[in-house]
This record gives C-alpha cells, sequence and structure tokens, in this order.
C-alpha cells in the first residue's frame, strides 16, 4: 500500500456523500416510477432496478478513486476483516468511520429524495418487509454481493466493479423475492420515505440481520473459493487513486 493515501476525512466525506445518492436514487426513482406507471408494479419495479443499476456504476465511478466506493457497511465490515491479517483493507479505525458515514447518508438521501418528489421530509415506510422468504432472499443477494465484489479484487479485475455491481443489484431486484436491498444503511434510509421503495422500520431488523448473515455465508464462500481474497482487500470495492500514486486500498448498493 502507498504511503501517500487520501486523507481519512475526505473518504468519509465520499462514503457519505455517495451512500446518500445512492438512496436518493432508489427512492426517487421508486417515487417517480410509481407516479408514471401507477397501475403496473411490473414495470415500477423494472424502472426503480434500471436507474439503481445505472445510479450505483456512475457514483463507484465518480467516488471510487476517493474512497472506494464502499456505500455499504457490510462490504466494509468484510473488507476489514479479510484485510486486518494481511495488513490491507481497512483498518479498524477507518471503518469505525465509514459506517456511521454510511448510515448518516443514508438517512439524508432519503429526506433529499422525498422533499425532491414534494413528500414530507421524513414519512416513515408502513411497508411490511417481515416475510421469512423476504429474509431469505436478502441472505442470498447479499451473500452474492460480497462474493462478486472480492472475486473481481482477487482475479486482478477491480476497474470492472463498476459495471459489474451494478449489474448485479439490477438484476438481484428481479431474481431474489426481497428486491435486493443487500446494504444496512440502504435499508435504514428507505425506512424514511413511505414509498414505492420503502421498508416499514419494524421489518428493518430482520432485514439487517439477514444481510450480516449474508455477509457472512458470503465471507465463508470467498475462503473456499478464493482463499488470498484478503490480500486484494485494498481494491475493493474499486481501487483508489490519488494525485501522487495509483494505489489500491480500501474501495454498491444497493
Amino acid at each position: 500500500m502507498s504511503s501517500a493515501v487520501t486523507p481519512l476525512w475526505r473518504r468519509v466525506v465520499a462514503e457519505t456523500l455517495g451512500t446518500g445518492l445512492l438512496v436518493t436514487v432508489v427512492v426517487g426513482s421508486g417515487i417517480a416510477a410509481a407516479t408514471l406507471s401507477p397501475d403496473d408494479v411490473g414495470l415500477q419495479l423494472l424502472e426503480n432496478a434500471f436507474a439503481t443499476a445505472l445510479g450505483l456504476a456512475v457514483l463507484i465511478l465518480m467516488l471510487g478513486p476517493v474512497s472506494g466506493a464502499h456505500f455499504n457497511p457490510v462490504v466494509s465490515a468484510v473488507d476489514w476483516w479479510l484485510g486486518h491479517r494481511t495488513g490491507t483493507g481497512l483498518t479498524l479505525r477507518e471503518l469505525a468511520a465509514y459506517i456511521p458515514a454510511q448510515l448518516v447518508g443514508a438517512v439524508v438521501g432519503a429526506v433529499l429524495a422525498n422533499l425532491m418528489y414534494n413528500e414530507a421530509a421524513v414519512s416513515w415506510s408502513t411497508t411490511d418487509r417481515s416475510a421469512a422468504h423476504l429474509l431469505l432472499g436478502e441472505v442470498v443477494a447479499t451473500a452474492g454481493l460480497v462474493v462478486l465484489i472480492f472475486a473481481l479484487a482477487w482475479s486482478g479485475r477491480a476497474t470492472l466493479a463498476p459495471a459489474a455491481v451494478g449489474a448485479y443489484i439490477g438484476s438481484a431486484y428481479w431474481f431474489t423475492s426481497s428486491t435486493s436491498f443487500a446494504n444496512p444503511a440502504v435499508s435504514i434510509g428507505r425506512a424514511f420515505s413511505d414509498t414505492f421503495a420503502g421498508i416499514a422500520p419494524g421489518s428493518l431488523p430482520g432485514f439487517l440481520i439477514a444481510q450480516i448473515f449474508g455477509a457472512i455465508i458470503g465471507t465463508g464462500l470467498l475462503a473456499i473459493l478464493y482463499p488470498g481474497a484478503g490480500q486484494a482487500a485494498d481494491d475493493i470495492v474499486s481501487p483508489r487513486t490519488n494525485s501522487t500514486s495509483t494505489t489500491s486500498t480500501t474501495g454498491a448498493s444497493t
């Protein structure tokens, strides 16, 4: 790892901004979809998924060079866990800075989306998502996301992360029963909007537990498929660069 790295405060700003804009894309496109296609839920989901996939790819491209574009607490946690034994990835201090930034950004992003569509700044979602099959969907979505991101880094293809992660999340909107939140920060942010993409606060604990469990399963799969993945933790999600060097350091979701 290069000694010339982007200051932590700048990375925290990038994580806050990126997670916030990701939630703005998710919630805002959901509101637009429900307005433009009020009688077709399938079309609403297609519009929401398409906008989210493209928005996530753009945000990784835009902010990956600064922070690596985690935008997801489970990605940051797995990055720290796999990398700490090899001296790569996030340090515990950086992890403690990234996760609060992501959570704050997610809430602000939901509020911004609400305000842009002339909704109340905060309107707690009433969409119940507590069914067991939805939680299973979150386990699958999160595990798959973790394996994808670290497989790209381990194989030297982290530069493909914007397209690959965006494509995965866009497709997981459809192949998982939960529509692939796969991100604790995004899940919390979506609770602040009683719109198409929302989740009732009472459903949050189950989703968060499912996402953590999915991250654990994903980490286990990495140990089997890519036992050296921790050595590539500096490239998660996207290689980070600075003005004096190009270095792989810490690096969507959904």
